[in-house]
């Protein structure tokens, strides 16, 4: 059977796009994963159906590149709306379901703004913070990205022994100007550095923001595949109204 596919990349961030309402993707994880391999397959960091679901526009379901079904994803999250709104299933707006929940999110001129979920249980070690943002991320400091390796940095912490079995995504955060940060993530299930990471990019400048104790406000953010936008307020140790943008 040939199945219509759509290609989407969110700041570099790629995924293969399917419109499932009609049941006609037969979900395989040997072939999700061979449909993502970049040089056998299309290629993709992950691969995402549109699905019908009663009371909401529609349902997101994410696959990583392993071809395992997999949390959330902030920059498919964003793909995903746009992807929607060509095909006609929304027009600017939209509630939808995802893995860790419900999504708000507009879209205006091409610029997709997603609610993501409130952040709660914020774990705060020596040199790191943990948080689960839809999806788990650990969040390290670091001076410069300058020369910094990515991967091998953020392999070592996800196949650590406290992570090995479930696995973490891994983001490293240098500062570039008091607003605006850079970001690089390593990604569990795909097993590599990205190009950019919402739900780690949401994290990064959530952390930011409990360094600088800011109870409101919005960070720059700064990806190898572009530049997005994080909102946010705080109440008391939480964090509600959280928007990725870009």
């Amino acid at each position: 059977m040939q199945i219509n596919f759509t290609k989407y990349h969110g700041t570099g961030n790629d995924f293969i796009l399917v419109d499932n309402r009609n049941k006609v993707f037969h979900i395989d994880y040997k072939h999700i994963e061979q449909l993502c391999n970049r040089r056998f397959g299309i290629g993709a960091d992950g691969l995402i159906l549109l699905e019908n679901e009663d009371g909401y526009d529609f349902r997101m379901r994410y696959f990583n590149s392993d071809g395992k079904e997999s949390s959330m994803c902030g920059n498919g999250g964003r793909c995903i709306v746009a992807f929607a709104h060509q095909i006609g299933v929304i027009e600017n707006k939209t509630k939808f379901i995802a893995a860790d929940g419900d999504h708000f999110a507009t879209i205006i001129s091409g610029i997709v703004k997603l609610k993501m979920m409130n952040i709660s249980n914020i774990e705060k070690g020596n040199d790191f913070f943990y948080m689960n943002t839809g999806s788990p991320h650990y969040v390290r400091f670091i001076k410069t990205h300058k020369n910094f390796n990515t991967y091998k940095e953020g392999h070592t912490i996800r196949f650590s022994e406290r992570f090995k079995k479930d696995g973490t995504n891994v983001n490293f955060v240098s500062d570039i100007s008091e607003n605006t940060i850079n970001v690089s993530t390593y990604e569990r299930g795909v097993e590599d550095e990205t190009f950019a990471c919402g739900t780690g990019c949401v994290a990064s400048a959530i952390s930011k923001a409990i360094i600088e104790n800011k109870d409101s406000g919005q960070y720059d953010i700064i990806t190898k595949g572009g530049h997005l936008k994080v909102y946010f307020n705080k109440e008391g140790s939480d964090f509600n109204n959280v928007y990725l943008e870009g």
